[in-house]
């Protein structure tokens, strides 16, 4: 099979099935070097085993990388860039969220040294949307032959080629259409309307703001294709049923505009608008006290780990064939236990954790926070360790028999033979 089918293919999973990954999902080269040495060495001294191949086994190995991958990533955003605890992180606040998100990027400076503002959106950024024809469902009024038609996207085209038989209808060209827009990755996405008897086809940008010529983000046309025209004037592709936009607000009363609702300010505050202000009522960001921050993070902790673990316990139950992964976790938390209740984390029968509020802001209030709840700090810790493990060999808690042992100590690692689970495509990544 060519590279340039296995290319295809892999970008084909990828834009069907991959999940949208997160900026925690991107890494440095050593940082994979160092995944990849791991894996080297796990498997010098791994035992010979069989595995248990049922779907289950799979679905059931996926969900736990998956999961723990998503606990990683809630650790992780709880954090800053400047210090990996989660007792340091300060939080943005905003006066009014379901108008503008806040997130804090800046230095872990002094909450007397943080910066604050008042912003007003008058508007925000929007996509371009192309949206066709009506066509009965049941007809088609071009000839059988082969059709294309070129996208102009900031400059480049893409030309997008298709056939027609006699006995395709126009709803079976819309969907190959779309399908093939869509599955190019060149920044649309592409589906069919449907009405009573009759379709139509949508193209969106999936980027706002005006970006190319002419104030719009794409062009659709055929005037210069390589085969038969008539296609977009038939279909009515480059029908323009909504301009794409710019963000339009103002910060402290001074005039701003993005191509994106997302964007930074002062490389300290990421900001999300999600909704115009009304009249003279900006809303504010700043940041929460030290106080407010802390139990917020440790609040989204105690989240983050409870969604793991009933998840887990989910998987565990529906697969029935190994409690080896929930014995481990209650064995991990039970080590805290004491630590964690003594600052308001009370761990449960079924092993997730309870806050108590009011205890937990009185251990936040002490004179040094940090190290009264450096219990909570040591069971993050713990909890990225196992997360990085689990990650590494998923299959370690599916139902496996061991056949034989390797001699410890005595084998060289060999990049060459890895282990069944080992480069294997787990959603968007390895």
């Amino acid at each position: 099979m060519s590279a340039f089918t296995l290319s295809n293919i892999y970008s084909n999973v990828l834009t069907s099935y991959a999940p949208k990954s997160s900026r925690y999902d991107s890494h440095k080269r050593d940082e994979l070097k160092s995944v990849y040495k791991s894996i080297v060495k796990q498997n010098e001294d791994a035992p010979l085993f069989l595995m248990d191949e049922s779907g289950e086994s799979q679905k059931f190995a996926v969900n736990l990388k998956e999961d723990a991958r998503e606990l990683k990533n809630a650790i992780s955003s709880l954090t800053s860039d400047h210090s990996s605890s989660v007792l340091d992180k300060k939080i943005a606040s905003s006066s009014n969220e379901d108008l503008v998100e806040a997130k804090y990027i800046g230095p872990d400076d002094t909450i007397d040294d943080a910066p604050s503002f008042d912003i007003s959106v008058e508007e925000l950024a929007s996509n371009q949307v192309n949206i066709g024809a009506f066509l009965p469902n049941d007809e088609m009024g071009l000839e059988p032959g082969n059709y294309s038609f070129d996208i102009n996207i900031n400059d480049t085209d893409y030309e997008f080629q298709f056939s027609v038989e006699d006995n395709d209808k126009n709803a079976d060209i819309e969907g190959r259409i779309a399908r093939l827009i869509s599955h190019a990755n060149i920044g649309l996405t592409a589906s069919v309307i449907s009405g009573e008897d009759n379709s139509a086809l949508r193209i969106e940008s999936t980027s706002t703001g005006i970006r190319g010529k002419d104030g719009l983000n794409f062009i659709v046309s055929d005037d210069n294709t390589s085969r038969k025209k008539g296609a977009v004037e038939y279909f009515g592709i480059n029908h323009v049923a909504h301009e794409p936009s710019n963000a339009a607000f103002s910060i402290n009363g001074k005039e701003h505009s993005a191509f994106s609702n997302n964007f930074t300010v002062d490389k300290s505050f990421e900001l999300n608008l999600k909704g115009a202000t009304e009249g003279d009522e900006p809303v504010h960001i700043g940041l929460k006290t030290d106080l407010d921050a802390l139990t917020e993070n440790i609040n989204n902790l105690a989240g983050a780990y409870n969604d793991f673990i009933r998840r887990a316990a989910e998987y565990t139950q529906n697969y029935g064939k190994s409690g080896r992964f929930m014995h481990e976790m209650s064995n991990l938390a039970g080590s805290y236990a004491n630590s964690l209740d003594a600052v308001g984390l009370a761990l449960r029968e079924d092993g997730t954790l309870a806050v108590d509020s009011k205890l937990l802001q009185a251990s936040a209030s002490e004179a040094d926070p940090k190290e009264s709840l450096s219990a909570i700090q040591r069971f993050t810790n713990a909890l990225t360790r196992k997360s990085n493990e689990i990650s590494l060999n998923p299959m370690k808690y599916a139902n496996q028999v061991v056949v034989a042992y390797k001699n410890p100590g005595k084998n060289f690692p060999n990049p060459y033979v890895t282990s069944m689970y080992s480069g294997m495509l787990f959603s968007s990544y390895c």
